[in-house]
């Protein structure tokens, strides 16, 4: 089974490349979500961490901002608690899936939680600033502050294209985007 995984600066389309290739998905973002809204265990070990901001199950995604924009520390508070919930998600998926040809792992810090496999393939999704943002702002719940918080516990997108074993330009236009999709595909198979 091949394991391709798709990276790049958050709002550059990553989950949205990540389904064209019409494979089975592992989305790190989806599996918080539904942490957040489904488990329990969790929900009271984040409330007694974060007892100020974590008010009702199932989570709600304002008393998280509240607890990130409050203070730095509380990001590592929460990713140190739902990390290892996700990586334990992603191996089920990826057993579950073992028998297919090929895999795809959309999971924003891909290489800060140290998940890169030397074999893996990594696309690095590249879109233009202005067109991510402008994408960005149209989110329900997009806090400039958050993002900017969220920026700074990745790494650059300099070392992401360079640890990449492969490029995409995302220039928002769906149609030259699965032409570029087509292409890579028969690249790697």
């Amino acid at each position: 089974m091949i394991r391709i995984a798709v990276v790049g600066e958050i709002g550059s389309g990553k989950t949205y490349v990540s389904h064209l290739f019409g494979l089975p998905v592992f989305s790190a973002d989806k599996e918080v979500s539904k942490i957040y809204k489904n488990n329990k265990k969790f929900f009271f070990k984040l409330k007694k961490k974060l007892p100020n901001f974590i008010k009702s199950f199932p989570i709600n995604k304002k008393e998280l901002l509240k607890a990130i924009l409050n203070d730095n520390k509380n990001l590592k508070k929460i990713t140190k608690l739902i990390h290892p919930i996700v990586r334990h998600k992603m191996n089920v998926f990826i057993k579950k899936n073992f028998k297919k040809k090929a895999i795809i792992l959309d999971i924003p810090l891909y290489f800060e939680n140290k998940i890169n496999k030397k074999k893996d393939i990594v696309i690095y999704v590249h879109g233009e600033k202005r067109q991510i943002l402008k994408k960005l702002k149209l989110r329900k719940d997009f806090n400039i502050k958050i993002y900017n918080k969220l920026k700074k516990i990745q790494l650059s997108n300099e070392i992401k294209k360079k640890k990449s074993s492969l490029y995409i330009k995302n220039n928002f236009n769906k149609k030259s985007l699965k032409r570029e999709i087509n292409m890579l595909k028969s690249k790697i198979f």
